[in-house]
């Protein structure tokens, strides 16, 4: 076979990609699998028990032990406990201040009852007595958060069904109305509407004092105004009626007279001299 290149290729090596690592293993890749697979002691840690706290903890060992949390044996309570806190120093856990607080609090307990007590001095409560309040408090909750645990969960226990419901177009059907339907609608609304109509009267308020002031600025002294030039028509038959009071009250008080040259002639009104 000859050596030589064909035409129109590079004779020079191309670019390739490089291999991609299937692990990164404290920063540096790996690109080939180790020829003994060694898992390290430390590398899987396995919890079987998992506390909330000192008094999940205490509570735990209790119901192991089948105690009566009522008369708690501290001295063995004790032991167990500070038995497991040495334990999870071994398994390189971080302490919380609540346990720590709590063995020393057994422990001060522990003391008490054995301390001797004087015959002179009254007796005191028992030193369990504010473990023992705190344990069935804490137990209560416990027993009520997990009966709340036991009721379904939308989204855990049970689901919401969602179903969309398909596209549909609908056509519009119009109704066929004729002309005649459409007239006898009609009359029956403008029918509804009289039934509502309403007419107010309104009276209009005429004084009689203020017509006679005005029949005395028409009738000045020394000029007769004729009769029935005082009256005017378009404020009916209220007007007339106060117009011939005003004047009646006028002749009446000696302000106007009623003057009538012939028989069945005109009649005028004249102011006299106040």
């Amino acid at each position: 076979m000859s050596d030589a290149t064909p035409a129109g290729q590079d004779s020079g090596a191309g670019p390739c990609q490089e291999e991609m690592p299937f692990a990164v293993v404290e920063g540096a890749p790996l690109t080939r699998l180790p020829r003994d697979l060694y898992i390290p002691p430390d590398a899987l840690e396995i919890f079987l028990e998992a506390f909330e706290g000192p008094l999940d903890l205490l509570l735990y060992l209790i119901k192991r032990q089948n105690l009566d949390i009522l008369n708690i044996p501290i001295a063995e309570i004790t032991r167990q406990y500070l038995h497991y806190i040495d334990l999870m120093k071994e398994l390189r856990l971080e302490l919380a201040a609540e346990y720590l607080v709590m063995a020393a609090m057994l422990a001060e307990i522990k003391s008490r009852m054995l301390l001797p007590r004087p015959a002179s001095e009254p007796e005191e409560d028992d030193p369990r007595a504010e473990l023992i309040r705190r344990l069935q408090e804490y137990e209560r909750y416990k027993q009520a958060a997990e009966a709340l645990n036991g009721l379904p969960m939308l989204g855990r226990d049970v689901f919401p069904v969602r179903v969309e419901a398909p596209y549909a177009t609908v056509p519009r059907v119009f109704p066929q109305v004729q002309l005649r339907e459409l007239l006898a609608a009609l009359a029956d609304v403008m029918a509804r509407a009289e039934m509502y109509a309403r007419h107010q009267v309104m009276r209009e308020p005429l004084s009689v004092r203020e017509r006679m002031s005005l029949v005395l600025e028409r009738c000045t002294r020394g000029r007769r105004v004729e009769f029935s030039t005082l009256f005017s028509p378009e404020e009916g038959r209220s007007g007339v009626v106060v117009t011939l009071l005003a004047v009646l009250e006028l002749v009446k008080d000696a302000l106007l007279d009623l003057v009538q040259s012939r028989p069945f002639g005109p009649i005028h009104v004249e102011g006299r001299d106040r």
